[in-house]
């Protein structure tokens, strides 16, 4: 039978589909932590209080990273190069969504409005990984290899997601909800636009791995595109609602250490 715990376990059991699944989540958060760094960097004055809380995400982004590489090698696994076609972080840069990194590279202050972008691209993509975590917190928090990461990750992007919600009602009530309103939307639909399509290319990679049937191929494939409709009609105002989280000022602290992996 096919499920999302099932479909995991599997891959969690061979080293070189769990390989893959990690090198892709390791280069994601790390590229998400260098550019949460230079947006805290490049703050402008006007928003320069925010700059500890852009800096604390970086952490968590980098701190991410770090724990996938830490499960690689607990099982004396090294990072394979992450295929292009599966480089969520990257696409939807392409898409012209979030802040460039040529514009990141650049030692000059950012605008009030690039916060904004920055901060609406934030809570759609974070409301996906918040999604995804708790997914797998579901089915693996008591797992012996997994079970801490799994949930130190996933509480760390429920901040995120709340974080966003709180900066850009923040700005809504300053003016700004016209434009957070319309950045939300047209990122929404190009991120579900680039998940559908990475999740194609990791599951074709995945196939080949672990040699499933054209048959359970095609039927995975037709699941990714089931969701990719119905996000595509009403799932992605999920992603552009916004209201006053429970965790309030949810990246106003340090960050939580790494845990430590025998």
């Amino acid at each position: 039978m096919l499920s999302a715990k099932s479909l995991f376990q599997e891959i969690l059991d061979d080293d070189e589909a769990f390989r893959l699944f990690c090198s892709i989540a390791a280069g994601g958060e790390s590229q998400g932590g260098w550019e949460n760094g230079r947006i805290a960097a490049l703050a402008p004055d006007s928003q320069r209080a925010l700059a500890p809380k852009i800096a604390r995400h970086g952490a968590d982004e980098d701190k991410h990273g770090r724990i996938f590489g830490a499960l690689l090698r607990k099982r004396g696994l090294r990072p394979v190069e992450v295929p292009r076609e599966t480089d969520y972080t990257m696409l939807l840069e392409r898409q012209g969504i979030g802040l460039g990194h040529e514009r990141l590279r650049l030692d000059e202050p950012l605008l009030e409005s690039d916060i904004i972008t920055y901060l609406a691209h934030s809570r759609v993509t974070e409301q996906r990984a918040s999604e995804q975590m708790r997914l797998l917190r579901k089915h693996f928090a008591d797992h012996p290899d997994l079970g801490r990461a799994v949930k130190m990750i996933s509480n760390d992007e429920d901040n995120h997601l709340a974080y966003c919600h709180e900066e850009l009602l923040r700005l809504a009530r300053a003016g700004h909800g016209r434009t957070i309103q319309r950045t939300l939307r047209e990122c929404a639909l190009a991120e579900i636009r680039v998940y559908r399509d990475v999740s194609l290319a990791v599951m074709a990679h995945m196939g080949r791995i672990l040699g499933w049937s054209r048959a359970r191929a095609a039927v995975l494939a037709a699941g990714i595109h089931g969701v990719h409709a119905y996000e595509r009609l009403v799932g992605w105002r999920r992603m552009v609602s916004l209201e006053q989280p429970e965790r309030r000022d949810a990246l106003g602290g340090p960050a939580a250490q790494m845990p430590e992996f025998a």
